[in-house]
């Protein structure tokens, strides 16, 4: 941070967290602005929710440090109790107290004279469309409203950062796009700076200013849900947000020797095993004409024979898997709408070279 820069409203500095000999939380370092929303991303037992305990100070870190506006919070020798940290927090268990009405709910926490109290219980149930339900008590409502009481009364004492662990997953598919939308619009109102946690890549995508992918304990990647998403740092990130395809191929002057032409692999020595790997919605399909397909194309590549195994409808888009005639592998593609062809199908598919990645060939496959 520069001279007169304003410092991140929070900053975690090289948390690490032991249990039983294992760095369930290993070197973590972030940074959060004032109404930023930081996603920190990956599968269950990644050490996620044990970094937001931390932050929250309902568990100490095995060293790292804490900071809120620059100022420190947390170490290993200093520590400001959770009460007085200003930071709310969100749970997938909405944690409502079943003996108070919404606005009691609400109010609990809150300083101030009675007027004042009410005021704000208002102001926010208004915001979260609630204002008709403020005498109602938590059993007489929905999980949706549930989730915007809960979120109310996290908001209310004006938290200057905002802790989500995993607060949509409880919710009926159908409402949830919806209450993350309004909940989004609520904290970029409030100016918090919000780290979420989750385990689903498309609700990191819808409401992330900023991504953080978790695995392992440490942080793999971090940045813009576009980069994180278009320039995975390896194999394991791309999977992460979606199905993929992988060809293992051999390097030879830079290039990757494939079924389906030349790929790049600048970086790589000679001999090297890489793979290649490529999103379903990437791959182009083309009819069969007389035993031929399309012509090479520097931006498609050389095109491969494969026969329709299955194919599905989704939705939005329809999953084709083939096989294909060079090894017998399994390949997916995904198109808009609806295209079911039928198995046996004999069909050419080509891969756009902008869409691919290329990494070190993981032993494990």
């Amino acid at each position: 941070m520069t001279a007169g820069q304003t410092p991140p409203r929070l900053e975690i500095r090289n948390l690490v967290r032991v249990f039983d000999g294992r760095r369930v939380v290993d070197d973590v370092s972030l940074h959060i602005r004032a109404g930023q929303v930081t996603c920190l991303l990956g599968p269950s037992g990644c050490g996620k929710s044990t970094t937001l305990r931390m932050i929250a100070g309902v568990e100490m870190q095995d060293s790292g440090e804490i900071y809120v506006d620059g100022k420190l919070i947390c170490d290993t020798v200093f520590r400001v109790p959770p009460e007085r940290r200003e930071i709310g927090l969100m749970f997938q268990d909405f944690a409502l107290f079943p003996h108070l009405s919404v606005a009691g709910n609400v109010a609990f926490g809150l300083k101030g004279s009675r007027e004042e109290k009410r005021a704000r219980v208002e102001e926010l149930l208004a915001r979260v469309s609630l204002g008709g339900h403020i005498d109602s008590y938590p059993h007489q409502l929905s999980g949706g409203e549930q989730q915007r009481v809960a979120l109310a009364r996290a908001l209310a004492p004006r938290p200057r950062i905002m802790l989500m662990d995993e607060p949509f997953s409880g919710l009926d598919n159908r409402l949830r796009d919806g209450i993350r939308d309004d909940t989004l619009a609520l904290l970029k109102e409030e100016d918090a700076a919000v780290l979420l946690v989750t385990h689903e890549p498309e609700e990191a995508m819808r409401m992330a200013d900023e991504i953080a992918l978790m695995r392992g304990g440490r942080i793999v990647q971090q940045g813009a849900p576009y980069n994180v998403y278009t320039r995975p740092a390896d194999r394991a990130a791309v999977a992460f947000f979606s199905d993929i395809n992988v060809l293992r191929a051999n390097v030879t002057g830079a290039l990757a020797q494939t079924p389906f032409g030349q790929f790049l692999a600048p970086g790589f020595p000679d001999n090297t095993e890489v793979d290649i790997v490529f999103r379903p919605q990437h791959v182009k399909l083309d009819f069969d004409r007389g035993g031929k397909g399309p012509l090479p194309t520097p931006s498609d590549g050389v095109a491969a024979r494969g026969v329709v195994e299955r194919a599905r409808f989704l939705g939005s888009e329809s999953l084709v898997e083939f096989r294909m005639d060079f090894d017998g592998s399994l390949l997916k593609a995904t198109v808009p709408n609806v295209f079911i062809p039928e198995t046996g199908r004999v069909m050419w598919l080509t891969i756009r070279r902008d869409r691919c990645f290329v990494f070190p060939a993981d032993r494990k496959r």
